[in-house]
Parts: C-alpha cells; sequence; structure tokens
C-alpha cells in the first residue's frame, strides 16, 4: 500500500528537499505541496492524502489551526505529523490538542522522519524514541492546567481498573509490549486494552490518550 503525502510548509527550499529525499522511498508518494495553513487545508479536502507533514509556524494560517480544521473534516481520513524546531517551537501541545498523531524534529535523520511518516499513516501515534516522549511530556504539562506534582487523580469515567493502569502507562510514554511487560500481560491483551480505552474514552490515537493521562493527573511531569 502506498503512503499518499502532503508537504506543507511555508519555505520552498524544505518543501522541494523532501520530496526529493521521498521520491525515492518504496511506499511514498508526495501528492501535493502547500506553503501555507489554508493551502493545505484545500489541498487535504482535495488530495484525500494519507498524512499531512504539517509545519507548526507558517504565515497567515498557522499549522496548528489548519490541523484542526483538516482533523476535523468528516469526510477526511488524513492523519497530520507535524514538523517542529526542537529549540523553538513551543507550541507541541497546541498541535496534539488539535488533533495532530505526532511530530518529528526538522534535523531528524531522514529514516526517523520516513518511520514517523510510516507510523502515523498506519494510524499509529508517534511517541517514541525516548526524547518524544520527554518533549510531549513537557509540552503537555505546559498546556495543563494541572502544575507538576500537585495534581490529584481525578476519576476517568466508564474504564476498568485495569484500563486505568494502561493509561497511566500510555501517559508515560510506554509502548504496548513494554505495556505487557510492566503487566505481565501478553503484548496482544495490551493491545486489546488500548483499543478499548481509545473506544471508550473517544480518542482519535494514542496522543490524545496521553492528553487524558497528564489532564487527570494519572501521570506527571516529576514521572
Amino acid at each position: 500500500m502506498t503512503v499518499r503525502i502532503l508537504l506543507v510548509d511555508d519555505q520552498p527550499l524544505v518543501r522541494s528537499g523532501l520530496r526529493l529525499l521521498m521520491g525515492d522511498q518504496d511506499g511514498l508518494e508526495v501528492v501535493g505541496e502547500a506553503g501555507g495553513g489554508a493551502e493545505a487545508v484545500r489541498l487535504a479536502a482535495e488530495l484525500a492524502p494519507d498524512v499531512v507533514v504539517m509545519d507548526i509556524r507558517m504565515p497567515g494560517m498557522d499549522g496548528i489551526e489548519a490541523t484542526r480544521l483538516i482533523t476535523a473534516d468528516p469526510a477526511g481520513t488524513a492523519r497530520v505529523l507535524m514538523l517542529t524546531t526542537f529549540d523553538e517551537d513551543d507550541h507541541v501541545y497546541g498541535s496534539l490538542r488539535a488533533g495532530a498523531s505526532g511530530f518529528v524534529v526538522k534535523d531528524m535523520a531522514l529514516d526517523d522522519i520516513l518511520a514517523a511518516i510510516r507510523v502515523v499513516a498506519a494510524g499509529e501515534a508517534l511517541l517514541a524514541p525516548t526524547v518524544t516522549r520527554r518533549l510531549i511530556a513537557d509540552f503537555v504539562t505546559r498546556g495543563a492546567p494541572i502544575a507538576a506534582g500537585t495534581a490529584t487523580v481525578r476519576p476517568v469515567e466508564g474504564i476498568t481498573d485495569r484500563e486505568r493502569e494502561v493509561l497511566t502507562l500510555i501517559g508515560r510514554g510506554r509502548s504496548n509490549t513494554e505495556i505487557a511487560e510492566d503487566l505481565h500481560i501478553t503484548v496482544a491483551t495490551a493491545k486489546s486494552h488500548v483499543s478499548r480505552l481509545l473506544t471508550k474514552l473517544d480518542a482519535r490515537d494514542r496522543v490524545q490518550l496521553v492528553i487524558t493521562a497528564y489532564e487527570t493527573g494519572l501521570v506527571t511531569a516529576s514521572e
């Protein structure tokens, strides 16, 4: 199956570089480019890409607002992977709340960026490697109303005690394999718990489960 990609960045050199690098990759196809958020929303509706690789900072409509509109489209199926600069962007939390499925740092190795695109296209959220986990935790904590170390756990309605344990581990950045090891269950069982959490909490993907874990105080920055 070929992953159809829409590249969104206000810098033509960045877009052309990514297009060139992706051109020789099996299973990836760049179907369009946009230089701004409004154009990205329009092309996402017209081209129906599988993944939108979205810059955060752009003049006019930024990547966060474009992401919100793209993921809110009931007719759309595109998933959004945000492009960020590790030392500069202070908007990762906002992009995740807008519906992004993860993010990559612009100076990451090409193989890591390509892997991230495939992960997001497969319906997963990008919560690894460790640097990504730390970055998500940092921005979620900044954006959430709960101060680190002072959170009081609020009940998450409609889930079992075991599912609450799984949700806590998701918030700590654990993969399904690591959850299985921590809880002494099979990987298949861990996946089933994650799927039920997505359904019960009406979460688009794993990223939203992470946000829920932080916002309800199941996980704090001190962890």
